[in-house]
Protein backbone atom coordinates (compact mmCIF):
# COMPACT_ATOMS: atom_id res chain seq x y z
CA UNK A 1 0.00 0.00 0.00
CA UNK A 2 1.29 3.45 -0.80
CA UNK A 3 1.75 5.41 2.45
CA UNK A 4 1.16 8.68 0.62
CA UNK A 5 -2.19 7.55 -0.77
CA UNK A 6 -4.26 8.62 2.25
CA UNK A 7 -1.80 11.07 3.77
CA UNK A 8 -2.28 13.69 1.08
CA UNK A 9 -6.04 13.28 0.91
CA UNK A 10 -7.68 16.61 1.90
CA UNK A 11 -10.67 14.84 3.49
CA UNK A 12 -8.37 12.75 5.70
CA UNK A 13 -6.34 15.82 6.59
CA UNK A 14 -9.52 17.75 7.52
CA UNK A 15 -10.71 14.85 9.69
CA UNK A 16 -7.34 14.70 11.45
CA UNK A 17 -7.37 18.44 12.13
CA UNK A 18 -10.94 18.23 13.48
CA UNK A 19 -9.89 15.47 15.90
CA UNK A 20 -6.93 17.52 17.09
CA UNK A 21 -9.21 20.54 17.63
CA UNK A 22 -11.61 18.50 19.78
CA UNK A 23 -8.73 17.09 21.82
CA UNK A 24 -7.52 20.63 22.47
CA UNK A 25 -10.96 22.24 23.05
CA UNK A 26 -12.16 19.55 25.45
CA UNK A 27 -8.78 19.36 27.20
CA UNK A 28 -8.68 15.61 26.69
CA UNK A 29 -4.91 15.35 27.18
CA UNK A 30 -5.17 17.01 30.59
CA UNK A 31 -8.14 14.79 31.46
CA UNK A 32 -6.18 11.65 30.49
CA UNK A 33 -3.22 12.81 32.58
CA UNK A 34 -5.32 13.56 35.67
CA UNK A 35 -7.46 10.41 35.51
CA UNK A 36 -4.41 8.28 34.71
CA UNK A 37 -2.55 9.64 37.74
CA UNK A 38 -5.62 8.95 39.88
CA UNK A 39 -5.82 5.40 38.48
CA UNK A 40 -2.16 4.75 39.25
CA UNK A 41 -2.52 6.13 42.79
CA UNK A 42 -5.54 3.89 43.46
CA UNK A 43 -3.69 0.86 42.07
CA UNK A 44 -0.68 1.64 44.28
CA UNK A 45 -3.09 1.75 47.25
CA UNK A 46 -4.31 -1.71 46.25
CA UNK A 47 -0.70 -2.92 46.07
CA UNK A 48 -0.34 -2.17 49.79
CA UNK A 49 -3.21 -4.59 50.45
CA UNK A 50 -2.31 -7.22 47.83
CA UNK A 51 1.28 -8.42 47.49
CA UNK A 52 0.27 -9.98 44.17
CA UNK A 53 0.57 -6.48 42.66
CA UNK A 54 4.28 -6.07 42.00
CA UNK A 55 4.31 -2.88 39.95
CA UNK A 56 2.08 -0.19 38.50
CA UNK A 57 3.30 1.79 35.52
CA UNK A 58 2.11 3.80 32.57
CA UNK A 59 1.36 7.19 31.15
CA UNK A 60 -1.98 8.91 30.93
CA UNK A 61 -4.78 6.38 30.55
CA UNK A 62 -2.42 3.66 29.32
CA UNK A 63 -1.61 1.84 32.57
CA UNK A 64 -0.17 -1.57 33.36
CA UNK A 65 -0.37 -3.63 36.56
CA UNK A 66 2.22 -6.35 36.97
CA UNK A 67 1.21 -9.38 39.03
CA UNK A 68 3.98 -11.34 40.75
CA UNK A 69 4.08 -14.27 43.15
CA UNK A 70 7.06 -12.81 44.98
CA UNK A 71 8.01 -9.14 44.96
CA UNK A 72 11.69 -9.90 45.54
CA UNK A 73 12.15 -12.44 42.75
CA UNK A 74 9.45 -10.86 40.53
CA UNK A 75 8.24 -14.37 39.60
CA UNK A 76 5.38 -13.77 37.14
CA UNK A 77 1.93 -14.69 38.48
CA UNK A 78 0.66 -15.94 35.12
CA UNK A 79 -2.13 -18.23 36.30
CA UNK A 80 -3.35 -15.68 38.82
CA UNK A 81 -3.37 -12.95 36.18
CA UNK A 82 -5.35 -15.16 33.83
CA UNK A 83 -7.88 -16.02 36.56
CA UNK A 84 -8.30 -12.38 37.57
CA UNK A 85 -8.71 -11.31 33.94
CA UNK A 86 -11.42 -13.92 33.40
CA UNK A 87 -13.27 -12.94 36.57
CA UNK A 88 -13.06 -9.21 35.77
CA UNK A 89 -14.78 -9.96 32.47
CA UNK A 90 -17.33 -12.49 33.68
CA UNK A 91 -18.28 -10.97 37.04
CA UNK A 92 -17.75 -7.25 36.47
CA UNK A 93 -17.99 -6.86 32.68
CA UNK A 94 -14.57 -5.19 32.63
CA UNK A 95 -12.31 -6.06 29.72
CA UNK A 96 -8.55 -5.92 30.06
CA UNK A 97 -5.70 -7.33 28.06
CA UNK A 98 -2.69 -9.24 29.32
CA UNK A 99 0.84 -8.44 28.17
CA UNK A 100 4.42 -8.83 29.26
CA UNK A 101 5.18 -12.34 30.47
CA UNK A 102 1.41 -13.02 30.60
CA UNK A 103 1.32 -11.29 33.98
CA UNK A 104 0.64 -7.63 33.18
CA UNK A 105 -2.88 -6.23 33.02
CA UNK A 106 -3.05 -3.44 30.48
CA UNK A 107 -5.76 -0.84 30.93
CA UNK A 108 -6.52 1.24 27.84
CA UNK A 109 -9.85 2.88 28.59
CA UNK A 110 -11.55 5.41 26.31
CA UNK A 111 -10.94 9.13 26.81
CA UNK A 112 -14.32 9.51 28.54
CA UNK A 113 -13.08 7.27 31.42
CA UNK A 114 -13.37 9.25 34.66
CA UNK A 115 -12.52 9.00 38.35
CA UNK A 116 -15.83 7.28 39.16
CA UNK A 117 -14.91 4.63 36.58
CA UNK A 118 -11.49 4.28 38.23
CA UNK A 119 -13.18 3.66 41.57
CA UNK A 120 -15.44 1.01 40.00
CA UNK A 121 -12.46 -0.67 38.32
CA UNK A 122 -10.40 -0.73 41.50
CA UNK A 123 -13.30 -2.06 43.58
CA UNK A 124 -13.77 -4.89 41.07
CA UNK A 125 -10.04 -5.64 40.96
CA UNK A 126 -9.83 -5.63 44.76
CA UNK A 127 -12.75 -8.07 44.94
CA UNK A 128 -11.22 -10.42 42.35
CA UNK A 129 -7.83 -10.48 44.06
CA UNK A 130 -9.31 -10.79 47.57
CA UNK A 131 -11.44 -13.78 46.61
CA UNK A 132 -8.92 -15.45 44.31
CA UNK A 133 -8.26 -18.40 46.64
CA UNK A 134 -6.53 -21.50 45.36
CA UNK A 135 -6.27 -21.73 41.59
CA UNK A 136 -4.96 -24.23 39.12
CA UNK A 137 -1.45 -23.04 38.32
CA UNK A 138 -1.40 -25.04 35.09
CA UNK A 139 -4.07 -23.04 33.30
CA UNK A 140 -3.23 -21.72 29.87
CA UNK A 141 -3.13 -18.17 28.67
CA UNK A 142 -6.40 -16.23 28.80
CA UNK A 143 -7.17 -14.89 25.34
CA UNK A 144 -7.72 -11.13 25.51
Amino acid sequence: INAEYMGGNPVCAAAGLAVLEIIEQEKLQQHAKEVGEYLKSKLWELSKKHTLIGDVRGSGLFVGVEFVRDRDTKEPAKAETSAICTRMKEEHKILTSIDGLDNVFVFKPPMCFNKDNVDQLCTALDHCISTLGEINLNVGHTPT
